[in-house]
């Protein structure tokens, strides 16, 4: 697939020496979701900014469809329609407006057309006439969202798109963005929720302290690192792991009334089958068992300790 933004050896370096980007090398391929992950202070709004044109980079290059976006800004800046993670709006612009005028800045002509079906598509037809001091905070971050498609860009970053939204609206702007890459659109979003990641993103990139940990397809990273965890509830508690059963690995959990095994499963054999004859054989009588997949969070938390180490 075709590399709509390509980043090489990406830098960024503040006046004191704090060095925001260390290195950064990504492809972000036309019409996929790509979800950047990190903690605050990571670095993922410093190369949005500079990709967007906001902040000019220390060295290293980045291309947007082609056009250097530092040498040829406003060919890549034409390209990127961008949802900050501020509510940056004029209250009491009416929505259907402050759509047109954001469309109006990148010099294209007026298209009442194209206007209302990004208002339809983002749910917010009945609400153009709406000042924006009268909208909810869920609406209100449709409007930005509404304002950065308004030149129809091909690639749109979200900064944080569901911060501050409810739990129901956040799932509706998952349809959003699901409809944009149906249409095409290139989609990078940073998000501090990782199910969000989890539920839209094709694939997923973690940056931490100014570095790209890794960039992965979801699904293989989740096949890659996650692991399965088996947690054996006893008939009758116990105050140790019998020494038969120390190659295993196991953790006395919940009082010493469970264990809990972990494995990986992408191994050739679990070993729960010998494992479940070895603890028979130890005298511990099995009650329930219980099985628990990793989470794109625990993946997280473990890459970004292990990139702080």
């Amino acid at each position: 697939m075709t590399a709509i933004v390509d980043i090489r050896d990406l830098r960024k370096v503040y006046d004191g020496g704090f060095e925001a980007l260390k290195g950064v090398t990504l492809s972000i391929r036309e019409g996929e979701i790509l979800a950047l992950l990190g903690p605050n202070g990571a670095g993922k709004t410093t190369l949005i900014s500079t990709i967007c044109g906001i902040t000019n980079p220390s060295s290293g290059e980045v291309t947007v469809g082609g056009f250097d976006v530092v040498e040829h800004y406003r060919g890549a800046r034409s390209l990127i329609g961008l949802v900050p993670q501020e509510m940056s709006l004029e209250p009491f612009t009416k929505v259907r407006d402050a759509v047109s005028y954001s469309r109006g800045l990148f010099g294209k002509p007026r298209d009442d057309a194209a206007i209302d079906k990004i208002l339809k598509q983002l749910s917010l037809w009945d609400k153009r006439n709406a000042r924006v001091v009268e909208l909810s905070g869920g609406m209100k971050r449709r409007v930005l969202i509404a304002k950065a498609l308004s030149h129809e860009p091909k690639v749109l970053f979200l900064d944080e798109p569901t911060a501050g939204v409810d739990v129901e609206l956040r799932k509706d702007m998952w349809d959003v963005v699901a409809d944009l890459k149906a249409q095409g659109v290139t989609i990078i979003l940073t998000t501090h929720y990782i199910e969000e990641a989890e539920a839209i993103a094709d694939r997923v990139g973690v940056i931490n302290g100014g570095q790209l940990l890794l960039v992965e397809e979801k699904d293989e990273l989740m096949r890659r690192l996650g692991q399965k965890t088996l947690q054996i509830e006893l008939q009758e508690p116990t105050q140790a792991i019998p020494d038969a059963l120390a190659g295993y690995d196991l953790e006395l959990v919940s009082g010493g009334q469970a264990l809990r095994y972990t494995y990986d499963t992408r191994g050739e054999s679990t070993g729960i089958t010998r494992l479940l004859g070895d603890l028979s054989a130890a005298g511990l009588q099995m009650r329930d068992l219980l099985t628990e997949q990793s989470s794109l969070e625990d993946i997280f938390v473990g890459l970004v300790k292990e990139g702080a180490a």
